[in-house]
């Protein structure tokens, strides 16, 4: 995909955080800052055991259907962040602290932006209504971070799941997280209003659970985490189904290409690869002008390795769409990766210049013109980088090799050390910052490095890692 996914510590994900505020549930619940605390702890687990996906071009879609979403709202006392998790089971869920998950398989299974409105939508008012918490609230006495591993197990499903029980668990202890029939009417409730005020029909969610309904099969093992989470489906699907039936002019809002984009690279790049490949041939070969058909099946064989057939498909998927900066930054990022410089800079400069903001197109943009010894142009694209608060390490790593080139040692030492403060490795940052100090002139650049020093400084000291997700470029 261009950008990487990292087993994290559970790095992509796709994460974006919006504020939002929580009303009161109606049962007693753990305090907020009890509830800050054990999502801490949860995250941990989650980190450690799942891998989640950054990928910015769904990290952007899914941005806007949840602040659509969120402005049907009212006030809330967290704000919520959203992350997918690369797993084929069927599952989504609310964590404490206001973190909503759902599994790439559940999204790859779904056909419309409907569904997926309707499944965020009804995690969100569990959170709201602080359902879990109210559960929590009655296991309190267990430690902290056995209670967080517990509610990870619970949530997550899976093997990787099964074993943070196991390892979290005390002999005789057990925490039950399903929510009952009565949060879950609630929820189904409260949801499908706020889904009809942000636009949306409320069908998207009857359709997605009767897909997940329809991957149980017999024997508990096999039944998905979502079910065993959120019972009673059927009633729920048939209170569902009585309300949109009784709701007249509403019009269902599937999302359009921009749903479509978003999917597809959710199913070439996540799913498996034998299979991506298959279904994208499959498409393009029933219907040759999809132009989405071409932007999967590029996708899939780029991961395959196959670059050439994989630009193939990305320049025909540009006919159609000659101005899509994402088909036009991943084709440029193929030429680079490639070991063609010069296409990736003329591709990649169309592209950015196209706009939105495209961290990766400008970071790829900016390792073609150093490769070319064009350092100015360089340092200016990866300074364009320097602003985004998102920035990658690796941005620093490459201003620092651009500098060096330009024989210009203080300024390598002050972006090195800033590479290493981003990448959580204080020790060589304090090494190159001092020297970036010895080094410098400048007044006010030296205030700037004696202040980050004081934090490298402090870093150094043995600390715990930290447990956020990071992406990065490769």
């Amino acid at each position: 995909m261009g950008l990487r996914t990292r087993v994290h510590p559970l790095a992509a994900m796709i994460m974006v955080a919006v504020l939002l505020i929580t009303s009161a549930g109606t049962g007693r619940a753990i305090t907020l800052e009890e509830e800050e605390k054990l999502s801490r702890e949860f995250l941990k687990y989650v980190f450690k055991h799942f891998e989640i996906i950054n990928d910015p071009v769904f990290e952007r879609y899914l941005s806007g259907v949840t602040r659509r979403l969120l402005a049907a709202f009212p006030p809330q006392p967290f704000s919520f962040t959203f992350y997918v998790i690369k797993a084929d089971d069927y599952n989504a869920f609310a964590s404490p602290g206001g973190h909503i998950f759902i599994n790439s398989g559940l999204i790859r299974a779904m056909e419309s932006e409907e569904e997926l409105a309707g499944i965020l939508t009804h995690e969100m008012v569990h959170v709201s209504m602080r359902h879990i918490s109210q559960k929590i609230e009655r296991s309190k006495k267990i430690a902290l971070g056995t209670l967080a591993g517990m509610v990870a197990g619970a949530l997550l499903g899976g093997a990787a799941a099964r074993g943070v029980i196991v390892g979290t668990m005390a002999t005789g202890q057990s925490i039950e997280l399903a929510y009952s029939r009565e949060d879950e009417m609630q929820a189904d409730q409260l949801g499908l209003e706020y889904l009809h005020k942000a636009g949306y029909s409320g069908a998207g969610l009857l359709r997605i659970l009767g897909k997940i309904r329809g991957k149980q099969v017999y024997g508990t093992r096999e039944i998905p985490t979502y079910l065993q989470t959120h019972p009673a489906v059927e009633d729920r699907m048939a209170y569902i189904d009585s309300r949109i039936s009784a709701k007249t002019g509403l019009k269902q809002d599937d999302g359009g290409e921009d749903f479509e984009k978003a999917h597809v690279r959710m199913e070439a790049l996540y799913g498996d690869a034998d299979a991506a490949v298959r279904e994208f041939t499959r498409r393009v070969e029933s219907s040759p002008g999809d132009a989405w058909a071409h932007y999967g099946l590029g996708l899939a064989l780029q991961r395959r390795g196959n670059r050439d057939a994989a630009a193939k498909h990305f320049k025909e998927a540009l006919r159609d769409r000659a101005f899509d900066t994402d088909i036009l930054v991943d084709l440029g990022t193929l030429y680079y990766q490639a070991g063609r410089p010069e296409d990736a800079m003329k591709t990649l400069k169309t592209a950015v210049g196209l706009g939105p903001f495209n961290a990766q197109g400008y970071f790829y943009l900016g390792r073609a013109q150093l490769d070319l010894g064009r350092l100015q142009e360089a340092e200016t694209t990866f300074l364009r980088l320097e602003a985004d608060k998102n920035v990658d390490p690796q941005v620093f790593y490459y201003l620092a090799q651009i500098q060096s080139r330009r024989k210009m040692p203080g300024e390598s030492h002050y972006y090195l050390g800033r590479f290493y403060m981003k990448d959580e490795n204080p020790r060589n940052a304090v090494f190159h910052l001092e020297r970036a100090l010895e080094l410098t002139r400048d007044p006010d650049r030296k205030k700037e490095i004696e202040s980050m020093l004081k934090q490298a400084r402090k870093a150094s000291r043995p600390s715990p890692v930290s447990s956020r997700p990071r992406s990065g470029f490769g």
